[in-house]
C-alpha cells in the first residue's frame, strides 16, 4: 500500500511541515497529523528512513530522535532479558 496517498497533508503547502526550527509552526503541522488516518505509517517512514528534518508522523525531529532512542534502549532490554 501507498500510504502516502492517503496522506492528509497531500494538499498541505509542504513547507508547513519543513519549518526552519523544530519549534517553528510546528503546532499546525502537528495538528494537520493528529487527524490523519496514515499517521503511524508516516512516523515509521521516518524513523526508518533516519529523517532529521521536518515533522512526519505528528513529530519533529527532536521528537523523533527521542522516541528511536527509547525504543532502542527498550530493546538492548529485552535482549538482555532473553
Amino acid at each position: 500500500m501507498n500510504w502516502d496517498i492517503e496522506a492528509g497533508c497531500q494538499s498541505i503547502d509542504p513547507d508547513v511541515f519543513f519549518p526552519d526550527r523544530p519549534s517553528d509552526r510546528a503546532a499546525a503541522a502537528k495538528a494537520i497529523c493528529r487527524g490523519c488516518p496514515v499517521r503511524t505509517q508516516c512516523l515509521e517512514f521516518a524513523l526508518a528512513a533516519r529523517l532529521d528534518h521536518g515533522v512526519w508522523g505528528g513529530l519533529n525531529e527532536v521528537e523523533r530522535r527521542s522516541l528511536r532512542r527509547s525504543r532502542q534502549r527498550k530493546a538492548r532490554r529485552t535482549e538482555a532479558a532473553a
